[in-house]
């Protein structure tokens, strides 16, 4: 939940050598007679990171509890990294990191961030990033998954929810055969917990952090946890709390409406040179037209022939409105007889983000035995385990696809089908946190971010009373700083540097 074409992050291919370094001695752990104090008072064993990655990229495991309720039992190995200040006298403390998911390692993301933060901010903080429970070198789970078990999106008919319904309930089955003693433990909450081991084994009293996509809701929930651990925050792309996560599949329908509209209204203004309709209204129906074409007869393309409602899964593409209507004329060729289009659409407006498909390839060179579904089974375990809004009828969700589908035609069924979460066989432990502080975080928003929307941006504003946020006018895409240059850059940095919130919430333009 990823690098505009202008500037990719390349990810590296890292691995450990066995040069030890001092451990650092922790001066803020926990409470005397607190049982986390074992963890804080751990000796880290920092070794070179040395397969394409820089001299002063180090690693170490953190040993964490499993189960929080239990914290002398199992224990499991979190692995971080980290690019040390470049200036002494500055070094204001760590900036750990996330790079969102849920499920996506994070290991690589000091040296994929460090080309976009000026000297300011490299002086005053130790780049840390770490791989979540769970995830890449911290304890990988595995489902089993098949690449089609692997799928978020669903389309409705009639015809096939029957089918759709078993698929979730054997994700669902596989996932606690396999899994069963990790699932339980994997959730936004615990990795929270675990960002706290890390802050107190580093010696630190408190962390800055940036987080992006969910890694906003991570922040967030560690901000709600451990306010007065909570210095300088950055939540990049920003997931509302308050609809974690049933709510959040369902909202992103709404988005996907209003990027679709600009998107009929830019096109017409254009058709000289598309031919896809001179009002919003043609262009509309000419896309439907496909769609239902596709349904019929799917639409050869580079990478396979491509259904009306795999067409439509592409929904989150509309932001990018000079990359998508060069597809859909592509497809609208293919369909009539033309050679095949392309798989995805042309220079894809979603960005490539630190952490992702890359870096999961960094995760594997790193040394860490990673099974190919261990994105999908963490995202799962997180999802499901954090909320208990999922419910747990099918026939509430086909009530739900229903009437989402007729509000918002090109992407309701989308969001609103059902999920493995029906058939979790455990129920969250614990509530999903409800976040209202005071914490002075500083969020950055994309107008048409397709995936965290501008109202989800707007409901973390209002979670966060003591914030400050940056709306990108006009931005397209999921991520500004990660996909900079952006208008935001500046105050972002200036807050890094100094704490200083802008004086009230802001509006700019330009990317």
């Amino acid at each position: 939940m990823a690098l505009r074409g202008a500037r990719t992050i390349t990810a590296l291919a890292v691995g450990m050598v066995t040069t030890l370094m001092t451990a650092v001695t922790p001066v803020a752990a926990f409470a005397a007679g607190d049982p986390l104090q074992q963890y804080a008072q751990q000796k880290l064993r920092w070794a070179r990171c040395d397969m394409g990655g820089p001299a002063t990229f180090e690693c170490a495991k953190v040993k964490v509890p499993l189960d929080y309720s239990e914290p002398g039992g199992r224990k499991i190995d979190l692995a971080i990294s980290r690019v040390r200040a470049s200036g002494a006298k500055q070094r204001h403390g760590v900036l750990l990191m996330n790079p969102g998911g849920p499920g996506v390692p994070g290991l690589t993301m000091p040296v994929e961030m460090e080309p976009l933060l000026p000297t300011e901010v490299r002086e005053r903080f130790d780049l840390v990033g770490f791989d979540p429970r769970g995830v890449g070198r911290s304890a990988p789970i595995s489902c089993g998954l098949t690449a089609e078990e692997q799928a978020v999106h669903h389309p409705y008919t009639a015809r096939t929810f029957a089918k759709d319904v078993a698929l979730a309930r054997t994700v669902a089955d596989k996932c606690w055969a396999k899994a069963g003693d990790m699932l339980p433990h994997i959730t936004t909450r615990n990795t929270a917990r675990d960002m706290d081991i890390v802050r107190a084994a580093l010696g630190e009293r408190k962390i800055s952090y940036f987080g992006y996509s969910y890694g906003t809701y991570l922040g967030a929930v560690y901000t709600q946890m451990f306010p007065r651990r909570s210095d300088r925050f950055v939540l990049d792309s920003a997931l509302d709390p308050a609809l974690a996560w049933r709510g959040t599949f369902r909202g992103w329908s709404a988005g996907a409406e209003l990027a679709f509209t600009r998107w009929t209204e830019w096109a017409a203004a254009r058709n000289a040179a598309y031919g896809l309709g001179s009002t919003p209204e043609k262009v509309r129906r000419t896309y439907w037209d496909l769609v239902t074409r596709a349904d019929r007869t799917p639409v050869p393309t580079n990478g396979g022939a491509l259904s009306g409602g795999a067409i439509r899964s592409q929904y989150g593409a509309f932001v990018g409105v000079r990359t998508v209507t060069p597809w859909i004329v592509a497809l609208k060729a293919s369909a009539a007889g033309g050679p095949p289009a392309p798989a995805m659409p042309i220079a894809s407006a979603e960005p490539v983000a630190p952490g992702t498909a890359a870096a999961r390839s960094a995760a594997v060179a790193f040394g860490a035995d990673v099974p190919a579904d261990n994105q999908s089974a963490v995202t799962w375990a997180a999802f499901c385990g954090d909320s208990r809004s999922w419910p747990r009828s099918p026939e509430q969700y086909r009530r739900d696809v229903v009437r989402d589908r007729a509000k918002y035609p090109l992407a309701g069924d989308l969001g609103a089908t059902i999920q493995p979460c029906a058939f979790w066989k455990s129920a969250a432990r614990e509530p999903a946190t409800a976040v209202s502080n005071d914490v002075g975080a500083l969020i950055v928003q994309n107008q048409w971010d397709p995936q965290a929307t501008l109202p989800m941006a707007r409901g973390m504003r209002r979670a966060l009373h003591g914030a400050r946020m940056i709306t990108v006018a006009g931005g397209e895409g999921h991520g500004v700083v990660v996909a900079g240059p952006s208008c935001a850059d500046a105050d972002v940095m200036r807050y890094l540097t100094t704490g200083r919130l802008p004086a009230k919430d802001l509006t700019c333009t330009g990317q």
